[in-house]
Protein backbone atom coordinates (compact mmCIF):
# COMPACT_ATOMS: atom_id res chain seq x y z
CA UNK A 1 0.00 0.00 0.00
CA UNK A 2 1.40 3.35 -1.08
CA UNK A 3 -0.08 6.63 0.18
CA UNK A 4 1.51 9.39 -1.85
CA UNK A 5 4.92 7.76 -1.52
CA UNK A 6 4.50 6.70 2.11
CA UNK A 7 4.35 2.94 2.76
CA UNK A 8 2.93 1.90 6.17
CA UNK A 9 4.16 -1.13 8.11
CA UNK A 10 0.88 -2.97 7.55
CA UNK A 11 -2.68 -2.14 6.52
CA UNK A 12 -4.43 -2.15 9.93
CA UNK A 13 -4.61 1.42 11.26
CA UNK A 14 -5.75 3.10 14.47
CA UNK A 15 -8.57 5.54 13.69
CA UNK A 16 -8.47 9.09 15.04
CA UNK A 17 -10.81 9.44 18.04
CA UNK A 18 -11.34 12.67 19.96
CA UNK A 19 -10.52 12.28 23.63
CA UNK A 20 -9.01 8.84 23.04
CA UNK A 21 -6.10 8.67 20.61
CA UNK A 22 -3.67 10.76 22.62
CA UNK A 23 0.05 10.04 22.73
CA UNK A 24 -0.15 7.29 25.37
CA UNK A 25 -2.85 5.33 23.57
CA UNK A 26 -1.12 5.69 20.22
CA UNK A 27 2.16 4.35 21.64
CA UNK A 28 0.34 1.33 23.09
CA UNK A 29 -1.52 0.58 19.85
CA UNK A 30 1.70 0.90 17.87
CA UNK A 31 3.39 -1.52 20.27
CA UNK A 32 0.55 -3.96 19.68
CA UNK A 33 0.96 -3.95 15.91
CA UNK A 34 -0.96 -0.98 14.45
CA UNK A 35 0.50 -0.23 11.04
CA UNK A 36 -0.19 3.46 11.48
CA UNK A 37 -1.67 5.64 14.23
CA UNK A 38 -3.65 8.87 13.91
CA UNK A 39 -3.79 11.73 16.39
CA UNK A 40 -7.00 13.12 17.77
CA UNK A 41 -8.39 15.70 15.37
CA UNK A 42 -6.52 18.97 15.81
CA UNK A 43 -8.11 22.36 15.22
CA UNK A 44 -6.25 24.24 12.51
CA UNK A 45 -7.68 27.49 13.86
CA UNK A 46 -6.55 26.59 17.39
CA UNK A 47 -3.02 26.04 16.09
CA UNK A 48 -3.11 29.24 14.06
CA UNK A 49 -4.06 31.33 17.07
CA UNK A 50 -1.47 29.70 19.32
CA UNK A 51 -3.54 27.49 21.62
CA UNK A 52 -1.03 25.72 23.85
CA UNK A 53 -3.30 22.75 24.51
CA UNK A 54 -3.95 22.34 20.77
CA UNK A 55 -0.21 22.54 20.02
CA UNK A 56 0.49 19.76 22.55
CA UNK A 57 -1.71 17.46 20.47
CA UNK A 58 0.99 17.55 17.78
CA UNK A 59 3.59 15.93 20.04
CA UNK A 60 4.70 12.65 18.44
CA UNK A 61 6.75 10.17 20.48
CA UNK A 62 9.68 8.23 19.03
CA UNK A 63 7.82 4.97 19.75
CA UNK A 64 4.88 5.82 17.46
CA UNK A 65 6.51 7.65 14.60
CA UNK A 66 5.79 8.28 11.88
CA UNK A 67 2.22 9.13 12.85
CA UNK A 68 -0.62 10.85 11.02
CA UNK A 69 -1.76 14.30 12.15
CA UNK A 70 -5.46 14.82 11.56
CA UNK A 71 -6.61 18.42 11.24
CA UNK A 72 -10.05 19.97 10.94
CA UNK A 73 -11.41 23.35 10.01
CA UNK A 74 -13.39 25.25 7.39
CA UNK A 75 -11.05 28.03 6.27
CA UNK A 76 -8.80 26.94 3.38
CA UNK A 77 -6.07 29.53 3.95
CA UNK A 78 -5.69 28.79 7.66
CA UNK A 79 -5.70 25.04 7.04
CA UNK A 80 -3.13 25.41 4.27
CA UNK A 81 -0.90 27.56 6.45
CA UNK A 82 -0.95 25.04 9.31
CA UNK A 83 -0.50 22.08 6.95
CA UNK A 84 2.67 23.69 5.62
CA UNK A 85 4.08 23.96 9.15
CA UNK A 86 2.99 20.49 10.27
CA UNK A 87 4.28 18.77 7.13
CA UNK A 88 7.81 20.01 7.83
CA UNK A 89 8.01 17.66 10.83
CA UNK A 90 10.00 14.46 10.19
CA UNK A 91 7.80 12.47 12.57
CA UNK A 92 4.68 13.08 10.45
CA UNK A 93 3.78 10.40 7.88
CA UNK A 94 1.10 12.51 6.26
CA UNK A 95 -1.75 14.88 7.11
CA UNK A 96 -5.37 13.77 7.21
CA UNK A 97 -8.30 16.19 6.92
CA UNK A 98 -11.36 15.40 9.01
CA UNK A 99 -14.55 15.66 6.99
CA UNK A 100 -16.42 13.01 8.95
CA UNK A 101 -16.78 14.09 12.58
CA UNK A 102 -20.51 14.22 13.43
CA UNK A 103 -20.23 16.07 16.78
CA UNK A 104 -22.74 18.97 16.96
CA UNK A 105 -20.14 21.47 18.19
CA UNK A 106 -17.96 20.67 15.14
CA UNK A 107 -20.80 20.62 12.62
CA UNK A 108 -22.23 23.96 13.77
CA UNK A 109 -18.91 25.59 12.82
CA UNK A 110 -19.22 24.12 9.30
CA UNK A 111 -16.41 21.65 10.03
CA UNK A 112 -16.14 17.86 10.09
CA UNK A 113 -19.00 16.04 8.37
CA UNK A 114 -20.74 19.34 7.58
CA UNK A 115 -18.28 19.70 4.71
CA UNK A 116 -19.95 16.77 2.93
CA UNK A 117 -22.86 19.18 2.43
CA UNK A 118 -20.49 21.77 0.93
CA UNK A 119 -18.35 19.96 -1.70
CA UNK A 120 -17.10 23.23 -3.21
CA UNK A 121 -15.74 24.41 0.14
CA UNK A 122 -14.30 20.93 0.78
CA UNK A 123 -12.63 21.04 -2.63
CA UNK A 124 -11.09 24.45 -1.89
CA UNK A 125 -9.75 23.18 1.43
CA UNK A 126 -8.13 20.08 -0.06
CA UNK A 127 -6.57 21.99 -2.96
CA UNK A 128 -5.09 24.60 -0.63
CA UNK A 129 -3.75 22.03 1.84
CA UNK A 130 -2.28 19.91 -0.95
CA UNK A 131 -0.64 23.01 -2.41
CA UNK A 132 0.99 23.99 0.88
CA UNK A 133 1.91 20.59 2.36
CA UNK A 134 5.25 18.87 1.92
CA UNK A 135 3.66 15.54 2.84
CA UNK A 136 0.76 13.56 1.32
CA UNK A 137 -2.79 14.66 2.16
CA UNK A 138 -5.62 12.25 2.86
CA UNK A 139 -9.25 12.84 3.85
CA UNK A 140 -11.63 10.97 6.17
CA UNK A 141 -15.29 11.10 5.16
CA UNK A 142 -18.61 9.43 5.90
CA UNK A 143 -21.23 7.77 3.72
CA UNK A 144 -22.99 11.12 3.49
CA UNK A 145 -24.95 13.58 5.60
CA UNK A 146 -28.04 11.36 5.81
CA UNK A 147 -29.70 8.59 3.81
CA UNK A 148 -31.27 11.18 1.50
CA UNK A 149 -27.89 12.66 0.60
CA UNK A 150 -25.46 9.75 0.27
CA UNK A 151 -22.59 11.23 -1.73
CA UNK A 152 -19.42 9.39 -0.67
CA UNK A 153 -18.65 8.20 -4.21
CA UNK A 154 -18.95 11.62 -5.84
CA UNK A 155 -17.15 13.23 -2.91
CA UNK A 156 -14.25 10.75 -3.11
CA UNK A 157 -13.87 11.42 -6.85
CA UNK A 158 -13.67 15.14 -6.09
CA UNK A 159 -11.05 14.53 -3.39
CA UNK A 160 -8.95 12.47 -5.79
CA UNK A 161 -9.18 15.15 -8.47
CA UNK A 162 -8.19 17.77 -5.88
CA UNK A 163 -4.95 15.95 -5.05
CA UNK A 164 -5.79 13.72 -2.08
CA UNK A 165 -3.48 10.70 -1.85
CA UNK A 166 -6.04 8.44 -0.11
CA UNK A 167 -9.54 8.52 1.34
CA UNK A 168 -10.88 6.83 4.48
CA UNK A 169 -14.59 6.03 4.45
CA UNK A 170 -16.71 5.47 7.56
CA UNK A 171 -19.75 3.53 6.43
CA UNK A 172 -22.26 5.60 8.40
CA UNK A 173 -24.02 8.87 7.63
CA UNK A 174 -23.71 11.89 9.88
CA UNK A 175 -27.34 11.36 10.91
CA UNK A 176 -26.45 7.90 12.23
CA UNK A 177 -23.65 9.28 14.39
CA UNK A 178 -22.23 5.98 15.75
CA UNK A 179 -25.51 4.08 15.86
CA UNK A 180 -26.82 1.35 13.60
CA UNK A 181 -24.75 -0.73 11.23
CA UNK A 182 -21.89 0.52 9.06
CA UNK A 183 -22.58 0.18 5.34
CA UNK A 184 -19.64 -1.65 3.81
CA UNK A 185 -21.26 -1.47 0.38
CA UNK A 186 -20.53 2.27 0.19
CA UNK A 187 -16.87 1.58 0.96
CA UNK A 188 -16.85 -0.96 -1.87
CA UNK A 189 -18.44 1.56 -4.26
CA UNK A 190 -15.89 4.22 -3.36
CA UNK A 191 -13.06 1.73 -3.93
CA UNK A 192 -14.47 0.92 -7.38
CA UNK A 193 -14.73 4.60 -8.29
CA UNK A 194 -11.25 5.97 -7.49
CA UNK A 195 -7.64 4.97 -8.14
CA UNK A 196 -6.17 6.30 -4.87
CA UNK A 197 -6.03 3.96 -1.84
CA UNK A 198 -9.25 3.55 0.13
CA UNK A 199 -9.27 2.87 3.87
CA UNK A 200 -12.40 1.16 5.22
CA UNK A 201 -13.80 2.08 8.62
CA UNK A 202 -16.78 0.89 10.65
CA UNK A 203 -17.81 -2.12 12.76
CA UNK A 204 -14.40 -3.81 12.96
CA UNK A 205 -14.25 -5.40 16.42
CA UNK A 206 -12.61 -8.76 15.67
CA UNK A 207 -9.80 -10.02 13.42
CA UNK A 208 -12.46 -11.78 11.35
CA UNK A 209 -14.23 -8.45 10.82
CA UNK A 210 -11.00 -6.86 9.61
CA UNK A 211 -10.40 -9.58 7.05
CA UNK A 212 -14.04 -9.59 5.91
CA UNK A 213 -14.00 -5.84 5.38
CA UNK A 214 -10.86 -6.02 3.26
CA UNK A 215 -12.13 -8.93 1.20
CA UNK A 216 -15.70 -7.66 0.77
CA UNK A 217 -14.82 -4.11 -0.23
CA UNK A 218 -11.39 -4.75 -1.78
CA UNK A 219 -10.23 -1.67 0.14
CA UNK A 220 -6.52 -1.17 0.74
CA UNK A 221 -6.50 -0.86 4.52
CA UNK A 222 -8.80 -1.19 7.50
CA UNK A 223 -9.15 1.46 10.19
CA UNK A 224 -10.11 0.36 13.71
CA UNK A 225 -11.76 2.80 16.09
CA UNK A 226 -14.02 1.80 18.97
CA UNK A 227 -13.04 -1.86 18.59
CA UNK A 228 -9.59 -0.96 19.96
CA UNK A 229 -10.89 0.61 23.18
CA UNK A 230 -9.39 -1.44 25.98
CA UNK A 231 -8.26 -3.90 23.31
CA UNK A 232 -5.03 -2.81 21.57
CA UNK A 233 -4.24 -6.50 20.97
CA UNK A 234 -6.79 -6.33 18.14
CA UNK A 235 -4.16 -4.87 15.81
CA UNK A 236 -1.64 -7.69 16.01
CA UNK A 237 -4.42 -10.28 16.05
CA UNK A 238 -5.98 -8.74 12.91
CA UNK A 239 -2.67 -8.49 11.06
CA UNK A 240 -1.83 -12.11 11.86
CA UNK A 241 -5.26 -13.28 10.74
CA UNK A 242 -5.20 -11.24 7.53
CA UNK A 243 -1.66 -12.18 6.54
CA UNK A 244 -1.38 -15.78 7.80
CA UNK A 245 -4.89 -16.96 8.65
CA UNK A 246 -3.83 -17.52 12.26
CA UNK A 247 -6.20 -16.45 15.03
CA UNK A 248 -4.09 -15.54 18.06
CA UNK A 249 -5.52 -15.98 21.55
CA UNK A 250 -7.32 -13.08 23.17
CA UNK A 251 -5.43 -11.39 26.03
CA UNK A 252 -5.68 -12.94 29.47
CA UNK A 253 -7.14 -11.07 32.44
CA UNK A 254 -3.59 -10.66 33.78
CA UNK A 255 -2.43 -9.14 30.47
CA UNK A 256 -5.39 -6.76 30.36
CA UNK A 257 -4.79 -5.44 33.87
CA UNK A 258 -1.02 -5.19 33.35
CA UNK A 259 -1.65 -3.17 30.19
CA UNK A 260 -4.12 -0.93 32.01
CA UNK A 261 -1.49 -0.19 34.67
CA UNK A 262 1.19 0.54 32.06
CA UNK A 263 -1.26 2.84 30.28
CA UNK A 264 -2.10 4.61 33.56
CA UNK A 265 1.57 5.21 34.32
CA UNK A 266 2.14 6.61 30.85
CA UNK A 267 -0.86 8.93 31.18
CA UNK A 268 0.53 10.19 34.48
CA UNK A 269 3.96 10.72 32.92
CA UNK A 270 2.54 12.75 30.05
CA UNK A 271 -0.33 14.62 31.73
CA UNK A 272 0.12 14.42 35.49
CA UNK A 273 -3.02 14.23 37.63
CA UNK A 274 -5.24 15.15 34.65
CA UNK A 275 -4.01 11.96 32.97
CA UNK A 276 -5.13 9.88 35.98
CA UNK A 277 -8.65 11.28 35.70
CA UNK A 278 -8.74 10.79 31.91
CA UNK A 279 -7.53 7.21 32.37
CA UNK A 280 -10.72 6.18 34.19
CA UNK A 281 -12.61 5.59 30.93
CA UNK A 282 -9.74 3.52 29.53
CA UNK A 283 -9.65 1.30 32.63
CA UNK A 284 -13.39 0.74 32.26
CA UNK A 285 -12.75 -0.47 28.70
CA UNK A 286 -9.85 -2.74 29.74
CA UNK A 287 -11.84 -4.50 32.45
CA UNK A 288 -15.18 -4.68 30.65
CA UNK A 289 -16.71 -8.15 30.93
CA UNK A 290 -14.62 -9.26 33.89
CA UNK A 291 -16.23 -10.44 37.11
CA UNK A 292 -17.29 -7.52 39.35
CA UNK A 293 -16.03 -5.04 36.72
CA UNK A 294 -18.87 -2.60 37.36
CA UNK A 295 -18.10 -2.39 41.08
CA UNK A 296 -14.38 -1.93 40.44
CA UNK A 297 -15.09 0.75 37.83
CA UNK A 298 -17.27 2.64 40.31
CA UNK A 299 -14.52 2.51 42.94
CA UNK A 300 -11.88 3.74 40.48
CA UNK A 301 -14.14 6.65 39.48
CA UNK A 302 -13.97 7.85 43.09
CA UNK A 303 -10.20 7.43 43.48
CA UNK A 304 -7.84 10.22 42.42
CA UNK A 305 -4.54 8.65 43.49
CA UNK A 306 -2.61 6.78 40.81
CA UNK A 307 -0.99 4.57 43.46
CA UNK A 308 -4.36 3.62 44.97
CA UNK A 309 -5.78 2.73 41.53
CA UNK A 310 -2.76 0.50 40.84
CA UNK A 311 -3.14 -1.15 44.26
CA UNK A 312 -6.82 -1.85 43.61
CA UNK A 313 -6.14 -3.27 40.15
CA UNK A 314 -3.34 -5.54 41.40
CA UNK A 315 -5.50 -6.84 44.24
CA UNK A 316 -8.31 -7.52 41.79
CA UNK A 317 -5.85 -9.18 39.43
CA UNK A 318 -4.66 -11.52 42.19
CA UNK A 319 -8.30 -12.39 42.87
CA UNK A 320 -8.73 -13.57 39.28
CA UNK A 321 -5.55 -15.65 39.06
Amino acid sequence: MNIGGFIPENNVFLAPMAGVTDKAFRIICKKHGAGLVYTEMVSSKGLYYGSERTSLMLDIDERERPAVIQIFGSEPDIMGYMAEAISAKDEVAYIDINMGCPAPKIVKNKEGSYLMKEPKLAEAIVKKVVEKSKKPITVKIRKGWDEQSVNAVEFAKMLEASGASAVAVHGRTRAQMYEGKADWDIIKKVKESVKIPVIGNGDVVTPQDAKRLLEYTNCDAVMIGRGALGNPWLFKRSVEYIENGILLDEPTIEERIDQAIEHLNMMYEFKGQRGVIEMRKHIAWYIKGMKNAAAVRDMINRIESREEIIKLLKEWQAYHI
